[in-house]
């Protein structure tokens, strides 16, 4: 009798490549279930433990998923999607999840039929292209100096966070920062707010107390108790250099035959220091600030010549305060000239808040850089104020590169939805299914804002359905607050068209990339224990 012959099935290949595309699917819709319910106004806080053990509150998508540990590599590409829109434009990086998740919940169905992952790929950047198109002829245009408008923008995007109950202050701070750093370089507007609006936060006090400073503060003292602590129209010099004698490179040995060398060495040395700040005094700085170290010779010296000096500043910190007194950093005291000399301070002044010294240069005329001062209870909410405060800053500072708007609750998806169903009627064959999948998925944004209040899903997204089908433009979409349907024109709800176009372009070819993986394989070798 012969042995039994096993027969393989001809498409256990494809068969293998399906069951990997669906595990990655449901990788992918875990990581969008996580954060689903922090969309919206009525979001929820999210409590994560951090491997120190601290703990983090929040329902900002970005810091959420930052801190889950994940193994699946899907899973993993889902959680760069928010990090590369969190960098890319700062906001919108709960919507690009829920929406990634969607497009390839709803593929889901379409793979099992037998429909090739490529067809589904090619239907979905026709259905981006189609859903850009349909943004384009949406928007408005805004004035950017028209304050009203703008902050109505940006309490929309602060509406959704846990600090909203402070929300006209932060809003206002948001705005004033950005407005404090813009530049114009080469006829281009420049806007860098993570280098030059540095958030400093002080647990204690008042939220009232938080206030955006026109110059800038670091937290240093003097380096000598008899230097001043507050000058009027100080002259502030800035340097990178060390305000000590400079140490050999290598180990260098001096052997010293009689002791007159040995005092000639030292008279060296103090020399050296005493040139360095003789040039220094020379252009009559009242403020000396180095990024390096300042000898206690070198603080004499200055202090006789009642000059303030600060050490071991950070390069970052010294750069704001160049760019908000009209200072320039010079790396040598022999190359300084009177030009580097910043004389854009109003008032310098070391302030004690609680325990530690705060140095501040206000009053600063046209300060291109700015500290944003926050006071609050503990240090959890100070944190969560700061990141809604970063998305606040982010969305003034999209509006001003492209001041164009989109309504917001939902209604830019959904019209998005009705002309993506209206153009797959004039798709053939099987990309239709996809265009018409990605139309379904849009619809993810207006039903989770109203199942985050609670109100009756299927009857609400029925009736604004049905408003976008026969109104052309219509700004309808969903109340994040009362679930009900509203005109967002109305509501004055808007969303920049910078952060919505984005969330697409990054969803819909972050799905198509996770389409396309049929087979996932390690490359860590496992060590093989010995026998």
């Amino acid at each position: 009798m012969s042995a039994p012959v096993m027969v393989l099935p001809v498409n256990t290949k494809r068969e293998t490549g399906r069951a990997a595309q669906l595990g990655n699917i449901t990788a992918a819709k875990a990581v969008a279930d996580i954060i689903r319910t922090t969309l919206g106004p009525r979001s929820m806080l999210k409590m994560l433990l951090d491997p120190m053990g601290g703990i983090v509150i929040t329902n900002d998508g970005n810091c959420i998923l930052r801190e889950v540990d994940v193994a699946h590599p899907a899973a993993k590409s889902m959680i760069e999607l928010s990090r590369a829109q969190d960098e890319e434009v700062g906001d919108g990086t709960t919507s690009v999840i829920i929406l990634t998740g969607e497009m390839l919940s709803v593929a889901e169905p379409i793979l099992t039929r037998g429909v090739h992952p490529t067809q589904i790929v090619m239907g979905y950047a026709r259905a981006l292209q189609t859903a850009l198109d349909a943004c384009d002829a949406l928007a408005e245009t805004i004035d950017v100096d028209n304050g009203p408008q703008l902050k109505k923008l940006v309490d929309a995007a602060v509406g959704t966070k846990f600090s909203h109950r402070w929300g006209d202050k932060l809003v206002s701070m948001a705005i004033d920062a950005v407005k404090r750093v813009r530049t114009v370089v080469d006829g281009r507007v420049e806007v860098d707010v993570k280098r030059y609006a540095r958030v400093e936060k002080i647990p204690g006090g008042e939220m009232e107390d938080c206030t955006v400073l026109d110059g800038v503060m670091f937290n240093k003292d003097v380096t000598h108790s008899k230097m001043r602590r507050r000058i009027e129209n100080p002259r502030v010099l800035l340097l990178d250099c060390p305000l000590e004698y400079k140490k050999g490179e290598s180990q260098t040995n001096v052997e010293v035959t009689k002791e007159e060398d040995w005092n000639t060495l030292l008279r060296m040395e103090e020399e050296y220091i005493e040139n360095i700040c003789a040039q220094i005094v020379a252009f009559h700085p009242d403020i000396v600030i180095t990024e390096k170290g300042v000898s206690d010779l070198a603080q004499h010296y200055l202090m006789k010549a009642d000059i303030t000096a600060f050490r071991r500043l950070r390069k970052t910190d010294n750069n704001r305060i160049a760019r908000a007194v009209g200072a320039t950093v010079v790396s040598r005291p022999d190359e300084i000239q009177e030009s580097d000399i910043g004389t854009g301070c109003g008032l310098f002044e070391v302030r004690k808040i609680g325990d530690e010294y705060f140095t501040f240069l206000e009053g600063c005329k046209d300060a291109k850089a700015c500290t944003v001062l926050l006071r609050g209870g503990s240090k959890d909410v100070l944190n969560e104020v700061e990141r809604n405060l970063a998305d606040a800053m982010q969305v003034v500072r999209n509006v001003v590169f492209e001041p164009r708007l989109l309504p917001g609750g939902g209604a830019t998806e959904m019209a998005v939805s009705q002309a993506l169903s209206k153009k797959a009627q004039e798709v053939e064959g099987v990309q239709q299914w996809a265009f018409k999948a990605a139309a379904s998925a849009l619809e993810v944004i207006p039903r989770t804002l109203a199942q985050n209040c609670g109100a009756n899903v299927v009857r609400v997204l029925t009736q604004l359905r049905a408003k976008h089908a026969n109104e052309a433009k219509c700004t309808w979409g969903i109340d994040g607050t009362t679930g009900v349907m509203t005109d967002m024109r109305d509501l004055g709800i808007w969303e920049p068209f910078t952060v919505k176009t984005q969330t697409y372009k990054t969803a819909v070819e972050a799905a198509c990339m996770i389409l396309r993986i049929d087979d996932i394989v390690s490359g860590i070798k496992h060590g093989q224990k010995q026998g």
